[in-house]
């Protein structure tokens, strides 16, 4: 992996940048989907200490801090064994959350980091890596440039996102 880019392991230490880098990319991107532009429901259920202690304390799942140069420029969350259609929980990897700052993408983070999760999935004897995005906007392409395939459709859970703004794929990659 390239040595200007670093994933870095979250520690409880790191639960304060976690949650200001976490929630300032979800703002960034995501606010058109909510009703106001209110993403409380989503931030709160995503990035607070509560949260994240619980979540960080369940050895399934696994949290990072994306660092380029040294500055902290997205996060990266997995569920390890996590079934889907036909994949037991020991053969799949759930990519939960990958978001990187505005200011940030377009550097080849974004692919650095799925280079990263492929690697561990590959490692871990993982058959398939997959993900929920949204129907709209440019993870869906970032996605299917990097061999993920639309699977299924599902939508997002939260009651005060758009309605136009709810549908999501579920996308599948193959690990070879």
């Amino acid at each position: 992996m390239n040595d200007l880019i670093y994933m870095e392991p979250l520690s409880p230490k790191m639960f304060d940048k976690y949650i200001q880098v976490g929630t300032k990319a979800y703002n960034e991107h995501y606010t058109h989907l909510w009703a106001n532009a209110d993403t409380s429901p989503y931030v709160q259920e995503s990035f607070t200490h509560t949260v994240l202690k619980e979540e960080h304390s369940d050895a399934n799942t696994q949290f990072f801090l994306i660092k380029k140069h040294g500055i902290y420029v997205g996060i990266v969350k997995l569920i390890i064994d996590c079934a889907i259609d036909g994949y037991s929980k020991k053969e799949a990897l759930y990519l939960d959350k990958i978001y990187i700052i505005k200011e940030a993408v377009g550097q080849g983070i974004g692919t650095k980091t799925l280079e990263f999760i492929l690697l561990r999935a590959k490692e871990a004897n993982k058959k398939l890596v997959w993900l929920a995005t949204m129907q709209k906007g440019p993870a869906l392409n970032f996605y299917k440039q990097h061999g993920f395939y639309v699977h299924s459709t599902t939508e997002v859970k939260f009651e005060h996102v758009l309605d136009e703004e709810k549908p999501m794929f579920i996308m599948k990659k193959k690990i070879l």
